[in-house]
Order: structure tokens, then C-alpha cells, then sequence
């Protein structure tokens, strides 16, 4: 028989797993891993808010002058979006309010 350790069965905390995947903070490694993190829920905000207002990322896109792929890319964390741009996409293209906090 055949048994398979589990190098993170041990963790307690979310920071210790993250630190013992892909390294202290600070690393290479830690913020590509950071940066795509905050891309895949920036995308989810997004498809979130494009569902609620009822169109489609194609119908979006018309709205906003970019193409339904770049919106695609965007909502599935794909793509690096700069600030004027989110904020076009969700002042024109969704009707919101866009709030920016640093912490």
C-alpha cells in the first residue's frame, strides 16, 4: 500500500499555506501568484456586476469600444486591466460607481 504525504496537512492558517506554496511574502514567486489572484477577482467582480445588469460580455464591450474577447479575458483573469479603463468598463459600460480603497 501505497501512502501519499500531504506537505500541507499541517497548515492552521491561510498565510502559512500560502507561505509554504509559494514562498514569503515578498517573493518572485508569492506576488506573481498575488497578482494573479487579484486579476481572477477583479474578473469575478466584473462578470458579477456584468450578470446583474443583464448583457452580455458582447453587449458590454459595444458599450465600452472594446472587443468581447478583451472583456472575456478580463472576467476570467487573463488580462492585466489598467485603472481608466475598469473604470470605463463599469461607469459606461455597467452604470456603476467604481470605489477605489488602498489599505
Amino acid at each position: 500500500m501505497e501512502t501519499s504525504f500531504n506537505p500541507y496537512a499541517t497548515v492552521s492558517t491561510f498565510e502559512e499555506l500560502l507561505t509554504r506554496k509559494y514562498g514569503p511574502a515578498g517573493t518572485p514567486a508569492r506576488a506573481t501568484y498575488e497578482a494573479n489572484a487579484e486579476a481572477f477577482r477583479t474578473g469575478e467582480m466584473l462578470k458579477e456586476a456584468r450578470r446583474q445588469a443583464k448583457l452580455t460580455q458582447q453587449q458590454l464591450a459595444d458599450r465600452t469600444g472594446t472587443k468581447k474577447s478583451y472583456i472575456s479575458r478580463i472576467e476570467n483573469g487573463h488580462s492585466d486591466i489598467n485603472l481608466a479603463t475598469l473604470r470605463r468598463i463599469v461607469t459606461v459600460g455597467l452604470g456603476r460607481r467604481l470605489a477605489l480603497h488602498i489599505e
